[in-house]
């Protein structure tokens, strides 16, 4: 079983990961129409993210249950 002390450690991780994603998305929506081919990418990157952060807090969750 995981334990609690690792789960924490990779939400800080993934956390981190999805703000920057965030950011990403954010900075090539206020540089449209330049690198409107992006879009696809960024925001499934960003979706995986918060996807595996929300994954991640629910299994935090189970463990503290």
């Amino acid at each position: 079983m995981t334990d609690a002390n690792t789960v924490k450690a990779e939400i800080k991780k993934l956390n981190a990961q999805a703000t920057q994603a965030k950011m990403d998305l954010h900075d090539l929506s206020e540089d449209l129409p330049i690198g409107w081919e992006r879009i696809p990418e960024v925001a499934q990157r960003a979706h995986d993210l918060y996807a595996r952060l929300t994954e991640a807090r629910g299994r935090l969750k189970a463990l503290d249950g």
